[in-house]
């Protein structure tokens, strides 16, 4: 097997390389001596009982307009010649995602997928942090819009999200006074979660970074004044964080569970007390971890990978 690994990604030429989780684990597999091939998943087939990818492979810059090329015409590979596959594309988590997951459970153990296909199936976002309820605030998932009626009686403030969409799209603030049915009605064709609305987010949401059940790092993204919204996609500021409230007690019980899912890079969110979601899917936030801490995690994240399989 070739010390090559390979990236199932959204497209690489519209990622913002500079805040890209997956662009550095790409990178320091490059500085390892790790081949990149870089493949979109609708390019994710099975011909001849065989798992395959069409894409290229490509050579990774730190240079603003220059910070990719490919270095093959477009091929098509087969993935078991792979020592690692990362799992990178942005949810939404619909059919086509977890399909792709299917596919990927058929490669021979040889080839590691990162996260494991099957956990990330398993371990939707928004629903996997019900393993910890005692963390959350009050949560209830429903598609019935006298539901939520009752439970803007109960919590009086409330936020409703999509169960899997990402980067903040879906998510509204609502009171008894700005209540609109009709804003959430185009989402209830599946159930959504709404929770009891948290004050403490003024301080920021927090994304704490864990590599095999281990914490190695944390941001608060900060949202901007007037804006529910603290994701990076929807302008949230990175601040400086640690573990803070209740996130030492809650990385303490989370992370076990993470490692014995076979969750091996995976980030947190957590607002006050409260664990919001669990995100495996393609994690991010190591960009501005490493940046405010002068800390490098893409690399903390190679050595635990390698360590991890004995390849080192």
């Amino acid at each position: 097997m070739k010390n090559q690994i390979a990236i199932q990604m959204d497209n690489i030429e519209t990622i913002d390389y500079e805040f890209d989780t997956s662009f550095l684990i790409g990178l320091e597999g490059q500085k390892r001596n790790y081949k990149i091939f870089y493949y979109e998943p609708n390019n994710l087939v099975i011909k001849n009982g065989n798992v395959q990818a069409t894409g290229y492979y490509l050579q990774l810059n730190l240079e603003n307009n220059n910070y990719f090329k490919y270095t093959s015409d477009k091929i098509t590979v087969e993935l078991k010649n792979f020592k690692f596959v990362f799992l990178r594309q942005d949810p939404p988590f619909d059919m086509n995602y977890i399909t792709s997951t299917y596919i990927l459970d058929l490669l021979p153990a040889t080839t590691k997928v990162i996260n494991d296909p099957k956990a990330v199936r398993n371990a939707t976002e928004k629903l996997f942090t019900f393993n910890f309820k005692e963390f959350m605030p009050q949560t209830i998932v429903t598609k019935n819009i006298n539901d939520i009626y009752q439970a803007l009686d109960e919590f009086d403030d409330i936020i409703t999200k999509p169960l899997y969409g990402n980067g903040g799209v879906g998510i509204h603030r609502f009171n008894k006074k700005n209540f609109n049915p009709d804003i959430l009605r185009q989402y209830l064709d599946l159930p959504i979660m709404i929770q009891k609305y948290i004050k403490e987010i003024e301080q920021g949401d927090r994304r704490l970074i864990l590599i095999d059940g281990i914490y190695y790092g944390s941001v608060a993204r900060i949202p901007k004044d007037g804006n529910i919204k603290a994701n990076f996609h929807a302008g949230g500021i990175p601040s400086k964080s640690d573990l803070v409230f209740r996130d030492k007690e809650i990385v303490e019980v989370v992370g076990p569970e993470l490692r014995k899912n076979n969750l091996f890079f995976v980030g947190i969110d957590i607002i006050g007390d409260y664990l919001t979601e669990i995100n495996v899917t393609s994690p991010t936030g190591i960009k501005q971890i490493n940046d405010l801490n002068n800390v490098n995690l893409e690399k903390v994240f190679w050595d635990k990978l390698e360590a991890k399989y004995k390849l080192v």
